[in-house]
């Protein structure tokens, strides 16, 4: 079929089982493309956090000593994902380079002035808000966009970063990111985070550090911002335009579901591999289901735009 294509994991939680269902899910992700590639996923129970950068280096070394034997261009493609970002894909290049003696593109995610591609850092983040654009224009019949949209965002990394910069962009208000252990909820959902806040956040998140050690550039965080610790970002707003759940899988359960479709949530995507859990997803088709019966009893036509205009949510899988 082609070469296999996934992503490198570095997070405590990594195990056999994880590994295998990521890797099962990108088989399918792999197939709608229309692309020869196979799925694959990959990574280690190393946590980066509080480590120095000469230790994560040591570290992709010694991955990579064992890795370089079964990866290729034509076997097998590696990627980032949570806990490897530029930075260690570099690290991890220049060990498959130093072991198999060639540059190859054997890793995506690289620096552009060794092999890697323009708006690779960007693309996963502008194209789940792009996708969503088109569920808005879609579901409105033309008539909405994301201008005026209030928009719940999990995560803080590199797809929530640039979801949260082409939101903004295109007009809507982002008022939540988050960690593993906590959220930062904006105080003011009418302004939201602004693109300095989230370029504050991108330095931080490189240093591999917390989102309380945020310093805000327009003064004092805490007068702006809520940091709920322990807690995802999904039951605490009572009133949101589109969820997008961009940490990690299984992050927006039944329960969480239905605290979103209460707050009005029309629109979900996930930036993230399997964010929602079959229950939110559920919850989700329920309630879409339900309001787009026209009156008790009939099923809705989901290809009648006098039905579209009132979706309460659409699930979209990354």
């Amino acid at each position: 079929m082609g070469p296999y294509k996934g992503g490198l994991r570095f997070h405590p939680t990594v195990n056999l089982s994880i590994l295998k269902f990521l890797g099962f899910e990108q088989i399918f992700k792999n197939a709608i493309t229309g692309l020869m590639m196979g799925g694959g996923k990959g990574g280690a129970d190393f946590d980066p956090k509080g480590k120095s950068d000469n230790e994560i280096r040591k570290f992709c070394v010694s991955f990579m000593r064992e890795l370089s034997r079964h990866i290729g261009p034509d076997t097998d493609v590696p990627a980032g994902d949570i806990g490897v970002g530029g930075r260690e894909i570099g690290y991890l290049f220049g060990a498959y380079k130093k072991y198999r003696n060639a540059f190859q593109g054997v890793l995506t995610g690289k620096g552009l002035d060794w092999g890697g591609s323009l708006i690779r850092p960007e693309a996963t983040g502008y194209g789940l808000v792009y996708y969503v654009s088109h569920m808005i224009h879609y579901a409105s019949n033309g008539t909405e966009s994301f201008k005026g949209k209030t928009v719940a965002i999990s995560g803080s990394g590199n797809v929530a970063q640039y979801a949260a910069l082409k939101v903004i962009e295109l007009g809507g208000k982002v008022v939540s990111l988050s960690e593993s252990k906590g959220a930062l909820i904006a105080k003011d959902l009418e302004t939201g985070f602004t693109p300095e806040i989230i370029a504050s956040i991108a330095g931080l998140k490189l240093k591999r550090k917390a989102l309380t050690d945020l310093k805000s550039p327009e003064g004092d965080l805490s007068e702006k911002f809520t940091y709920v610790a322990g807690a995802r970002p999904w039951t605490k707003f009572s009133k949101l335009d589109v969820a997008l759940p961009c940490a990690t899988q299984n992050e927006v359960s039944g329960e969480e579901a239905e605290a979103l479709v209460h707050a009005g949530v029309k629109f979900v995507a996930e930036g993230s591999n399997m964010g929602c859990t079959k229950e939110a997803i559920d919850v989700f088709e329920e309630s879409r289901m339900s309001s787009t019966s026209t009156k008790k009893g009939t099923s809705p036509n989901p290809h009648d735009p006098r039905t579209r205009a009132d979706n309460r949510c659409l699930v979209r899988t990354r």
